[in-house]
């Protein structure tokens, strides 16, 4: 059990990150300094996650552990994260005095 803790707490600090990261996108328009390539490994790798998850079910049960759902939940956010990059990639700063 206490493997699937540490997971999922380390799943739970590693996306903690991306909803304030989507905000500041909405909020100003501008996504300079994101790094798309960062995002695309950080994607491949929560999808190697939830592989792994399928691929190897839990073996007290059987099922596959339930902590796919955060992989998938992060997968989702970073995905969001990057299509707001796409979208915004070619807006100008903004100058504020």
């Amino acid at each position: 059990m206490e493997k699937y803790f540490f997971e999922a707490a380390m799943l739970v600090c590693f996306g903690a990150s991306w909803p304030v990261s989507i905000a500041k996108a909405l909020r100003t328009k501008f996504v300079r300094g994101k790094s798309p390539v960062f995002m695309v490994l950080v994607m491949v790798g929560y999808l190697s996650g939830m592989a792994h998850k399928v691929l190897n079910p839990d073996p007290a049960t059987g099922h596959v552990h339930p902590v796919i759902w955060l992989y998938a939940f992060n997968l989702v956010m970073v995905a969001v994260d990057f299509s707001l990059y796409l979208r915004f990639r070619d807006n100008p700063e903004k100058v504020s005095f």
